[in-house]
């Protein structure tokens, strides 16, 4: 299936861990030229909050990009009580300031060049509050969620199609790693992070954790020119964890 992103700047964020780094990866499979952004050991390293940064990721560009994927992202197992508002306001520049930044920055751009896609990596918990994770991570992903339609809102007319992917738990380092979700889960409640590990996979309609892998390759295809006709959606890429067709 050729999906027409032969020689696209396709730019990534977060793109060196996780699913940025298996969307960055996929792209660069499919002919794609990927500017990886992140803090460290990128093609761009950059802090993503920094009020610039949309600037910085255009001007980094060779010519006008084709794809952005605003996939940086980060939340611990906190309560509602633990977040003072610095964590609050840190959250909200990292979910919802900084990938408006970089679409406020690259839409126009795309737009002159004859259309884009925009991809912003949401999370099951914008569609349904988790109570294990962050509060406020749920809370700015879900204002993602509304960012991507108001822009999508704004730019389809013009070419720059914009859509959301809203992973579910995903099995790969933010959960398994020592001191990740699953370690500090079963620090407030008791169990083991194995318990923590098999209950959340247990607790999914597939009996599973998703991949970077799964998540990725839906944010590809919305980067494609296969997905013409899709702008203003929020995919679902979950296991089926939140219980809606929505």
């Amino acid at each position: 299936m050729n999906l027409d992103l032969d020689g696209r700047i396709c730019v990534v964020t977060g793109a060196t861990r996780g699913i940025g780094a298996a969307t960055a990866r996929m792209l660069k499979q499919e002919g794609a030229r990927v500017l990886s952004v992140a803090r460290h050991n990128a093609d761009l390293e950059l802090d993503i909050t920094d009020p610039d940064a949309g600037e910085r990721v255009l001007a980094a560009c060779p010519e006008a990009p084709w794809a952005l994927v605003n996939n940086a992202g980060a939340t611990q197992a906190r309560t509602l009580d633990q977040l003072s508002d610095a964590d609050w306001q840190a959250q909200w520049e990292l979910h919802v300031m900084a990938p408006m930044r970089l679409m406020r920055a690259l839409a126009p751009a795309m737009a002159e060049a004859g259309g884009g896609r925009i991809v912003n990596v949401s999370s099951s918990s914008g569609k349904r509050p988790s109570r294990r994770l962050d509060p406020s991570y749920s809370v700015t992903k879900a204002a993602q969620l509304s960012l991507s339609r108001l822009f999508a809102d704004n730019w389809s007319a013009q070419g720059v199609l914009v859509n959301a992917v809203a992973p579910g738990p995903v099995e790969g380092e933010s959960w398994t790693a020592d001191g990740g979700l699953a370690d500090q889960i079963a620090a407030r409640s008791g169990k083991t992070r194995e318990e923590i590990l098999e209950g959340t996979r247990s607790g999914l309609p597939i009996g599973r954790m998703g991949t970077d892998e799964e998540a990725a390759a839906v944010v590809v295809f919305l980067c494609s020119q296969l997905a013409s006709n899709v702008t203003g959606a929020a995919w679902s890429v979950d296991g089926g964890s939140v219980p809606s067709i929505v």
